[in-house]
């Protein structure tokens, strides 16, 4: 660790400072299979800090390399350097000229917010890249990034205005349109120019003619040979010259862009194809119709697609039969009539090329939405599958002329046979950039395979008169094709522009100049020499512990994996850093991010943190040490990743992981005790309120809670209440076990210990709704007669066995209904979907399986048997606006349409869904006093905000530590649906 430089940043600036070994770790790795450690990471606050940070970094001998979201896919992103990352900070829309249809931005905005900003003026930033929710400006930039729809609007290239940068000297330069530089900047327009001019020849002969290319410097902006121009009137803007350079030659301040007008309109056609030839064959046909996207998704990715439960039913609806490919064609602008037409040219087209009713219509935004939202996944979820073997990103992006696309990509499947893999395609069919990934193993040979396959990828390029680098940049593993593709008198070129700007060589070197091998071990994440700690884990991981077979994509049993943590690491493994979870739009993923901003507190940097500890790099005993902690304290356990993720990271299973894997080291606290045996204790200080309750209107206990359990005294805890669901339950006509089990419609309901001891209402207004509606309703209890319980109290502390004997408990008591086919029906999502979740994983045998397929949430279980036409409760009409938020763990199972659907079942409901994260409490988490603050960032992102703004509207929460951050916060109560229904019942 360079300590000079470090000392030096913290003194000098206002910027966070991060050069531990998992700081640094955390940022080592981008999307790519790249992983170099950084001399140190710098988060700067303000500009100023960065022009610090710059000069400190030039007199301390360390380069510096600029960082937005992390999602590059070709290293371009890492370095032995400082790290510069500016998403946390500098994220200003700086301003908006709607009527000249321009903004200026830093470089940390992700496009996705821009988006947000312009919508209102009518204007949006078109180069829409599948990574738009995490994708930032001044990476764009630096990346020359395309999108979907760049046969409309072109590159990035061709969108950006003024760029105001540093050079390595310090200076702070604006690259613009040339009449308008400055004298400095004249010099380099200058010398660049002679460049060109020297090297006209070899531009003719060797520069790639396409839309796609984004190898190399940008030459050629005074000799253009790309078919869509870089300016409208063929001026010269020396703005160009730094898109696409990778922050090697200078470092963005600031960008200013081109806006277009946001399309009124858009449809979309989902053509299907019987063979993937016949797809890129009709591809030359399809885009003259004059859409603005015509995408593809093949036959692998439409079945690990319908794999994934949150695109499963997208994917389906936009099929006609078992196609082999489909193409998404959209058409766009202002004249829908217009747009229908061609639409209706398009079914015609499909007909001439004899594949009649071939296309689906999509007309309406919705399931365009969705659809698009699968395709912008593709990436990520190409790389869900398990075992070593994962699709490489190196030769993704070559690009070749549309005519030629059906060949190139039956020949490079070809290669790909050859040396024993197979590619999965998918994207931009409409300027011939098709982006494949062979699968192969780089513990093993995949570092030779790859070497082999590019060398045969390149002579295809070159045959059919392509660009290697069509569109992800060049980076670490294609920079040494650059010098292959231009020739060396261009690379020599490449070379001098390079050393003009930058001539001490500070600004990210490495890259597009004098760049390493692409299959250097050294810099390689898994290496062959990848090895990881001996672990017995607590869970079982063993669908992790597989390997695949990259010609089949076929995996083997579980537990034949080969790991030697039983597939835990294999689990952490499939984080391939692409961001995704850095989002801030619909879904849950990540909370504590979206509060802190920090890499650390995100999915991805605590799989990076928990990859680092299982391999060793972080040290001995590093998985139960403090970086591991550190990064896991905030993680609140929603299990947001588990859906949301693409990969399907589930942290909240990781981090039950590495608590029980503490707890076996002997690490306990007297908190943990207190939380995880609530429900033993709860019988016995529910008989005894007035001194259960007493520590919130006691002067003085509040504090002292605090002080010795780490409850926060700003919090008033659950009350504790005599008039229990045990005590009561004799009054509610309950089924015994034997009626339940011979009644032909019967419901077993699952009474959690917080619906039973803090908010019996819940529990009898469930049975009330389902008597009404002719059902038997049992509530089961364990074979001594006590109530039951999920053991989600202990699992919270990592206390597995105890967990185990309550859910082998549970499991005795239940499993006679679940065989018999009846529903176990539960009212807090987080205890009842444990059933379907956790108890999988504590090697509780087959048993489990079934009764997880017979667990339902209450309102589950109405929309099922409402659409069975069996639920026949009557209710009054609704009087109220219905908000409803949804419990993290009903948004992680997909489960809050069925809470839309049964409160719909009353007359003149209306429910809408706050669009939320996780509310911020999550169990315990937002009692604790270290986390109180976070716990109330999280609520006042966007739950808090909602209930405020509806003040007459009815809140509806079906999670009790929901209602409890509601009352807390907003001082509103919140209802479970159970309680809704009752109210509304007809008597």
């Amino acid at each position: 660790m360079n300590t000079s430089l470090a000392r030096r940043l913290a003194a000098e600036t206002r910027g966070e400072v991060l050069f531990d070994t998992a700081s640094r770790g955390r940022y080592a790795t981008d999307a790519s299979i790249y992983q170099i450690m950084p001399v140190g990471v710098f988060v700067p606050t303000t500009p100023d800090d960065v022009a610090a940070a710059i000069a400190i970094a030039r007199e301390e001998q360390v380069s510096v390399l600029a960082r937005g979201a992390g999602t590059s896919q070709c290293g371009q992103t890492t370095g032995a350097a400082l790290i510069i990352d500016t998403s946390k900070y500098l994220r200003r829309v700086l301003s908006v000229d709607a009527e000249a249809a321009t903004a200026e931005v830093e470089p940390g905005v992700v496009l996705d917010h821009l988006n947000a900003q312009l919508k209102p003026h009518g204007l949006w930033f078109p180069v829409d890249v599948s990574t738009s929710a995490q994708a930032t400006l001044g990476g764009m930039a630096g990346n020359n990034s395309c999108g979907s729809r760049s046969i409309a609007y072109g590159n990035m290239v061709h969108n950006v205005l003024v760029i105001a940068a540093w050079l390595a000297d310090g200076s702070e330069l604006s690259f613009g349109p040339v009449d308008e530089l400055g004298a400095k900047e004249r010099a380099i327009a200058d010398f660049v120019r002679g460049l060109a001019a020297a090297q006209r020849d070899e531009i003719d002969a060797r520069w790639p003619k396409l839309l796609r290319r984004v190898g190399g410097y940008n030459l050629d902006i005074f000799r253009p040979q790309s078919e869509r121009p870089y300016t409208d009137d063929g001026s010269v803007n020396l703005a160009h010259l730094l898109v696409g350079s990778e922050g090697t030659l200078a470092f963005t301040r600031s960008l200013k862009l081109r806006l277009a007008p946001l399309p009124r309109e858009r449809v979309l056609g989902v053509v299907s194809f019987p063979t993937f030839h016949a797809a890129m064959d009709a591809a030359q046909h399809i885009v003259p119709l004059g859409s603005s996207a015509v995408e593809l998704v093949d036959r692998t990715m439409i079945e690990l697609s319908r794999a994934n439960p949150a695109f499963k039913s997208t994917i389906e609806n936009a099929l006609v039969g078992e196609p082999a490919a489909i193409l998404l064609v959209e058409f766009s602008g202002d004249e829908r009539a217009d747009l229908l037409r061609r639409l209706k040219s398009l079914v015609e087209l499909m007909g001439e090329l004899r594949l009649p009713n071939s296309v689906v219509e999509m007309t309406a935004d919705a399931p365009q939405k969705a659809l698009w939202d699968v395709r912008k996944a593709g990436l990520n979820i190409m790389m869900s599958l398990k075992g070593d073997g994962k699709p490489v990103s190196f030769i993704e992006d070559c690009a070749v002329p549309l005519q030629h696309l059906a060949e190139y990509t039956a020949a490079l499947t070809e290669v790909f046979r050859k040396h024993g893999t197979r590619g999965t395609w998918y994207a931009h069919a409409s300027v011939g950039t098709l982006h494949v990934r062979p699968i192969l193993d780089m513990r093993r040979d995949g570092a030779t395979k790859m070497r082999a396959i590019a060398e045969e990828a390149s002579e295809l390029v070159r045959k059919f008169k392509g660009a290697y680098s069509g569109e992800h940049g060049d980076g670490l593993c294609r920079g040494e094709w650059i010098a292959w593709q231009f020739g060396p008198k261009l690379n020599d070129a490449f070379r001098a522009i390079k050393r003009h700007l930058d001539p001490g060589n500070l600004m990210n070197p490495a890259k597009i100049v004098d760049p390493p091998k692409m299959d250097d071990a050294r810099l390689l994440r898994f290496p062959p020499s990848y090895r990881t700690i001996a672990l017995t884990p607590v869970l079982d991981w063993s669908a992790w512990n597989v390997q695949n077979d990259p010609t089949t994509e076929k995996i083997t049993a579980p537990g034949s994996g080969g790991d030697s943590t039983g597939g835990f690491a294999k689990a952490v493994e499939m984080c391939n850093n692409n961001g995704h979870c850095r989002k801030f739009d619909a879904g849950t993923m990540c909370p504590s991010y979206r509060v802190t901003r920090d890499e650390q507190h995100l999915t991805r940097g605590r799989a990076n943190t928990l990859r680092l500890a299982l391999s060793g790099q972080l040290g001995a005993d590093a998985l139960t040490g403090v970086a591991v902690r550190d990064a896991l304290d905030l993680c609140v356990s929603c299990k947001g990743c588990k859906r949301d993720c693409p990969t399907g990271v589930d942290m909240a299973k990781m981090k039950l992981e590495v608590l029980a894997q503490r707890r076996a080291r002997g690490e306990r606290t007297l908190k943990d005790a207190v939380f995880s045996r609530l429900p033993d204790y709860a019988g016995i200080a529910s008989s005894l309120p007035w001194l259960a309750n007493s520590r919130d209107h006691v002067p003085g206990l509040a504090a002292l809670s605090e002080k010795v359990f780490g409850l926060s005294a700003k919090r008033r805890l659950p009350r504790w209440r005599r008039d229990t669901f045990a005590r009561s339950a004799a009054s509610l006509g309950l089924a015994n076990r034997e009626e339940a089990l011979a009644a032909t419609k019967a419901a077993v309901l699952f009474v959690d210990t917080f619906n039973a001891i803090f908010e019996t209402e819940n529990a009898h207004a469930a049975v009330r709704v389902l008597r009404s509606a002719g059902y038997a309703v049992h509530v089961a209890s364990a074979s001594d007669g006590r109530a039951l319980c999920c053991g989600r109290t202990h699992l919270a502390v990592g206390n597995v066995d105890a967990a185990r004997r309550k859910a082998r408990a549970l499991l005795d008591a239940l499993l006679p209904f679940a065989q018999r086919g009846i529903a176990i029906v539960g009212l807090e999502p987080s205890c009842l979907l444990t059933l379907r979740d956790e108890m999988l994983s504590m090697n509780l045998g087959h048993d489990a399986a079934t009764l997880a397929d017979h667990a339902l949430l209450f309102e589950e279980f109405i929309a099922r048997e409402s659409r069975a036409g069996r639920f026949a409760a009557r209710f009054k009409p609704a009087t109220q606006a219905m908000l409803v938020h949804g419990h993290c763990h009903q948004k992680a199972f997909g489960a809050m349409q069925p809470v839309l659907d049964v409160l719909r079942l009353i007359p003149d409901a209306a429910p809408s869904l706050i669009d939320s994260s996780c509310c911020g409490m999550a169990g315990s988490f937002g009692y604790e006093a270290s986390h109180h603050a976070v716990s109330m960032q999280m609520a006042e992102l966007n739950l808090l905000p909602a209930v405020r703004a509806a003040p007459e509207a009815l809140i509806v929460a079906d999670g009790t530590s929901c209602r409890h951050q509601i009352a807390d916060a907003a001082s509103r109560q919140a209802l479970h649906v159970a309680r809704v229904l009752a109210d509304h019942l007809v008597h």
